[in-house]
């Protein structure tokens, strides 16, 4: 489940960054699985087929997300001409097995017969051991009584 805010930030972030590959994380607090906290990273390969996190910046982001008390929830990045579906350079460099690897396609901006308001390809992974699981993306307005039922919504009375 992800709030629409951070899809439309990583969305954002993906076309902004095309025809590079764009890369970032999402925290969260430890163990809740709740992404929360939209960090765009700089792709240090400048690259329309490959991301790699600068290590300098990505040993402040894991400091500071310890300091916080956070994980990486999601760990997204944009495939410029492929489907939102992992490489095997990216399964090979999944290394957090808890997180969600976020993959946005911007292919359809090759495209003239696309706008701006067209839908980009939006998909969620869990990959663990070399093994690509895809997930339900969930989009949310607020984590506020998400994944519950009516019986759990305060009574006005």
């Amino acid at each position: 489940m992800i709030r629409r805010d951070l899809v439309d930030e990583i969305v954002a972030h993906a076309r902004r960054d095309h025809p590079d590959e764009a890369c970032g994380v999402i925290a969260g607090p430890e163990g809740s699985d709740r992404p929360e906290r939209f960090i765009p990273m700089l792709n240090a390969a400048r690259s329309p087929t490959f991301y790699e996190f600068d290590s300098g910046d990505l040993l402040r982001l894991y400091r500071d997300m310890d300091a916080r008390d956070e994980v990486p929830v999601v760990i997204y990045h944009s495939h410029t001409a492929t489907e939102a579906y992992p490489s095997r350079t990216d399964i090979s460099y999944a290394s957090e097995p808890f997180a969600h690897y976020v993959l946005v396609s911007t292919r359809s901006q090759n495209d003239e017969a696309s706008g701006p308001g067209d839908e980009a390809e939006f998909r969620s992974y869990r990959i663990v051991d070399g093994v690509v699981t895809e997930e339900q993306v969930e989009v949310v307005e607020t984590y506020m009584f998400a994944h519950t039922g009516a019986d759990d919504v305060p009574d006005n009375a």
